[in-house]
């Protein structure tokens, strides 16, 4: 690559012709008056996501191989062709807010050891239970502190990114910002999310049941078996326990199945069928209970269960290495904005 910069903006999409000229025209917008970069890193885009990029300002890359597509090779092919020093990463269903990078970058130039600033997270779209459901659940990463993880994106220091080998994993359909967020930690650095609005996000709406199908087959429902077998054995492990909920729902899924297995052993006569019926229900009326909706317990226990299933078909995939180049077209290469960088305030 040829000189570095202060920023690149990336934006990482998948089929995302709805939404991306949101996304890139808010990219371009935030990053007026800085001396940066707009990337778009697409993963093979079978409609017109990668037609309307090249209309921007912008460098549009797109993986050679479509079968590689992931969660996690998305920003990883973004952040190989960047050179900012401070790199932000989005989604195509997203829009960044004006003045977010900039209270973002006082942040990192008062702490040194911070490696990523995050900010509130708008959920625009709540036409299904799981989003329903996310835009009431008090997430602790997604209030305004000290975090685990940056999901939906963020602000990120070049050096610390070089200090732990890679940005995303590209082996990974899913928690690549938890897995970023807990290498990081184990490194020494620090992630935070200021009270501040950072993205809009416009969530692919659809059926509740549609969705489920949807991870499936994207193999986005992998995502806890994956991250289990890449943490294995590195200095993040306990962190990535700590941290990830989905490892332990994983594990109380399959302990509900070998208690439904075992219980025809060890309960004989009219009481096997009371217990049988009480052991499957339990999990939905539980929800119902705390949710108070049956459409939502319906679909939490069905999510569990792919998510239980599917953790060992992300555990038994073939990896390989998460620092290794990605096969890429260039397809767009606009020259990069050239702004003076001392309205950054940092080094560049």
């Amino acid at each position: 690559m040829s000189e570095p910069l202060a920023l690149s903006i990336i934006i990482k999409a998948l089929n995302e012709e709805r939404n991306i000229a949101g996304a890139i025209e808010s990219a371009l917008a935030a990053l007026e008056g800085y001396d940066g970069e707009v990337i778009l890193a697409d993963s093979a885009s079978t409609d017109r996501t990668v037609e309307i990029a090249c209309r921007y300002p912008i460098r549009v890359v797109t993986l050679e191989q479509p079968s590689e597509r992931s969660c996690g090779i998305g920003a990883q092919l973004g952040y190989q062709h960047s050179r900012g020093d401070f790199v932000c990463i989005i989604d195509g269903d997203m829009r960044l807010h004006r003045g977010f990078l900039e209270a973002a970058l006082a942040v990192m130039a008062r702490e040194p050891r911070v490696a990523g600033v995050g900010g509130l997270i708008l959920e625009q779209d709540t036409s299904n239970v799981e989003f329903e459901a996310r835009q009431a659940r008090d997430e602790p990463d997604r209030r305004a502190g000290s975090v685990s993880r940056l999901d939906c994106g963020g602000l990120y220091r070049r050096e610390a990114i070089e200090a732990v080998g890679y940005f995303t994993d590209r082996n990974l359909h899913g928690g690549e910002e938890l897995d970023l967020g807990a290498r990081l930690h184990a490194a020494g650095w620090s992630l935070t999310r200021i009270d501040r609005p950072a993205i809009d996000h416009y969530g692919h709406s659809g059926g509740d049941f549609r969705l489920l199908l949807r991870r499936f087959r994207n193999k986005t429902a992998f995502a806890a078996g994956e991250v289990f077998r890449a943490s294995v054995g590195r200095a993040h492990f306990p962190l990535m326990f700590r941290n990830n909920n989905g490892f332990t729902l994983c594990l109380i899924v399959h302990l509900w199945w070998l208690t439904i297995l075992a219980t025809p052993f060890l309960i004989h006569g009219w009481l096997l069928p009371v217990a049988l019926a009480t052991l499957v229900a339990f999990p939905f009326v539980a929800m119902g209970l705390k949710w108070r909706s049956i459409r939502y317990a319906a679909y939490a226990v069905s999510a569990w269960n792919l998510y239980a299933v599917c953790f060992w078909f992300g555990l038994l995939r073939r990896r390989v290495r998460p620092d290794a180049r990605i096969a890429s077209r260039i397809l767009a290469d606009a020259v990069p904005s050239r702004r003076s960088s001392s309205q950054i305030g940092l080094r560049v």
